[in-house]
């Protein structure tokens, strides 16, 4: 400035009801994940996590899966991530898209591609989960899934497997 004052100038997002973006979700990392519905005759495979660094996640039930890798598709996501995580193989031709769901968590965002995988023979190793159980439709609603499993739970109940 001219006259030597120093001038402040201060950027705050506008206080506007209407305003478009959150800027609470700013810096929250996005996630682009893919599950597994493993189908074998009338039970569904539900894997339980671990602990994790955050408590909201630890021991609760999910569909197998994970994150997808730059270049990859979420059935090749899937593929490779039933291999790493329980030793499970399905090829991209026997996998169905059925649900995709987005759900945000305190940290982290998600959109989650699911896929139905009917397997006959399926022996698993766990890897990376606490647990596992092939459940009917009736059990799988007993567990305390993962909230953005949950929608995909409730989309197979009301289709049936």
């Amino acid at each position: 400035h001219p006259d030597g004052d120093l001038i402040e100038i201060i950027c705050t997002p506008p206080l506007q009801a209407n305003n478009p973006f959150d800027w609470s979700k700013a810096n929250m990392k996005h996630l682009e994940v893919c599950g597994a519905i493993l189908l074998k005759g009338n039970k569904v495979l539900c894997a339980q996590r671990g602990e994790n660094k955050y408590d909201y996640l630890s021991y609760r039930w999910e569909f197998p899966g994970g994150k997808l890798e730059a270049g990859e598709t979420a059935a090749q996501a899937l593929h490779r991530e039933l291999i790493e995580e329980m030793d499970v193989h399905v090829d991209a031709e026997d996998m169905e898209p059925f649900y995709v769901v987005e759900h945000q968590y305190p940290d982290f965002e998600l959109r989650m591609h699911c896929f139905i995988c009917k397997v006959s023979d399926c022996e698993v190793n766990l890897k990376e989960h606490a647990d596992m159980c092939w459940a009917t439709i009736d059990e799988i609603e007993k567990l305390e899934w993962l909230p953005a499993d949950r929608p995909v739970v409730d989309a197979l109940v009301k289709r049936g497997f």
